[in-house]
């Protein structure tokens, strides 16, 4: 074997070296961004369920609000009439005192 054909042998298997090099690091960047694709998909997956069990629970808020907005014009309401008797009951009573 002469010089010449072992110099071009060490250069093909240099070629080869650095080509599988870049192959693997093109994987490993590949599976790293995959894995981060994944990571992120997580997280969002996790903030829009939480956005969502808030805006549930929101609507549950304004469902409660509206009850309690109803109870509070029926008391109101409940409260004008009472008002009323009462005035209609000092009356009567300012009729009876024998002032």
């Amino acid at each position: 074997m002469s010089v010449e054909f072992m110099g071009t042998i060490i250069a093909a298997l240099s070629l080869i070296i650095a080509y599988m090099g870049y192959r693997i690091n093109k994987q490993r960047q590949q599976l790293q961004s995959d894995q981060s694709l994944r990571s992120e998909t997580e997280k969002e997956t996790e903030v829009r369920t939480s956005l969502l069990y808030i805006s549930r629970g929101i609507d549950d808020i304004k469902v409660d609000l509206k009850a309690n907005e109803k109870d509070v014009a029926e008391i109101s309401e409940r409260v004008t009439r009472v008002e009323e008797s009462t005035k209609q009951a000092h009356k009567r009573i300012d009729n009876i005192s024998p002032d």
